[in-house]
């Protein structure tokens, strides 16, 4: 596979610290970000993680090789701290040589500790300043910060804003998430500080992704004005496309969603093999690292089954579909290899035409 030979502006802290020809990140997306996705983002020279939040350890572990027999380039495994068998997906990740360690949710200092013991890279996620001063000071190796543009989980302070604030708040690579898609979205993030961009929509909408073609499509019809942030999925603010489920949540008090939410944490179980024991353990869990009440304990088995319901099913009115606004802009579905071509290409261009001047 022939890659584009980089900008020197583009070996950034990041590309030394992994060994990733370039500084892009494939973020990863729950029934997404699976090993055919990972395995193509990391041939294509960029840096691939295997979304594992919704995979039971079996299935991790399957995924894990899956990748390893189709690259010989280091990838990552993003993880929830939270997880009943976190220690056990921990040890996994180090026996089978995974190279970096992301997280859905605020790691733990041990959880850290013990990767970053074992040559783990950790890149944990974050969307505030005080986060990231917290994480950087437990060991964290770099930082992805995600803008309120950003699809999923996200917060409302803008990539523009936030960026900044957290670049000069800590003395760790920052990587910058939320509103990136091109070549021109790269050198932005790096004027500001950034070490590389991390990107979801933008690889949902590759043809490795294993989202259903009639959801796809979806994505490339909607505008940059057709999603809509709300906490009424899971009760953190998740931003997502409008469709006629998601209306249906926004006009309905949380509290009349509760029903939903318990059947979904009960499918949840049917899917998983998740043991109610592991499910009520997780959600103590959540309550008290995360502060969350027990209504948002309880919500948070929603996110997973509607994301399945569109990613896995192809039911676009009747799940959810996380994405940015960026999603307005992107107008087809490449290859990984072609999108991180294009990028590095544009890139390229964009840096040598500031030396012309």
């Amino acid at each position: 596979m022939s890659h584009v030979a980089p900008h020197s502006a583009l070996n950034t802290k990041l590309t030394r610290m992994t060994g990733c020809q370039y500084p892009i990140i494939q973020s990863a997306m729950g029934w997404v970000a699976t090993g055919p996705l990972c395995a193509a983002t990391a041939n294509a020279g960029a840096m691939g993680f295997i979304g594992s939040a919704t995979m039971d350890l079996q299935q991790l572990a399957e995924e894990i090789a899956w990748v390893k027999d189709h690259t010989d380039k280091p990838f990552g495994v993003n993880m929830r701290s939270d997880a009943p068998d976190a220690n056990e997906r921990v040890q996994l990740m180090i026996k089978s040589g995974v190279k970096f360690a992301g997280f859905a949710l605020a790691p733990k200092e041990k959880l850290i500790k013990t990767l970053k013991d074992a040559g783990i890279v950790c890149i944990p996620s974050i969307g505030a300043k005080r986060h990231a001063e917290k994480v950087a000071s437990w060991g964290a190796d770099a930082l992805i910060v995600q803008g309120g543009e950003g699809g999923g989980h996200t917060g409302s302070i803008a990539t523009t804003i936030l960026l900044p604030q957290i670049v000069d708040a800590v003395d760790i690579p920052v990587i910058a998430a939320g509103g990136f898609f091109d070549g021109r979205g790269l050198v932005a993030a790096l004027a500001y500080g950034a070490q590389g961009v991390a990107m979801g929509t933008r690889f949902l909408l590759t043809r490795e992704s294993p989202v259903p073609d009639n959801v796809k499509t979806a994505y490339l019809k909607a505008g940059v004005g057709d999603t809509v942030a709300t906490d009424q999925v899971d009760g953190h603010q998740h931003r997502m496309i409008r469709n006629s489920f998601v209306d249906k949540l926004l006009t309905t008090p949380a509290w009349k969603n509760l029903p939903l939410a318990v059947a979904n944490a009960l499918k949840l179980k049917s899917l998983t093999g998740i043991p109610f024991t592991d499910m009520l353990k997780q959600g103590w869990s959540m309550k008290k690292d995360h502060g969350y009440g027990w209504l948002q304990v309880v919500m948070a088995a929603n996110t997973p089954v509607l994301l399945r319901t569109t990613m896995v099913e192809g039911k676009t009115e009747f799940g959810i579909m996380p994405g940015g606004q960026v999603m307005g802009l992107i107008d087809k579905v490449e290859s990984c290899e072609e999108l991180v071509r294009n990028i590095v290409t544009q890139a390229n261009g964009v840096l040598e035409g500031f030396a012309r001047g």
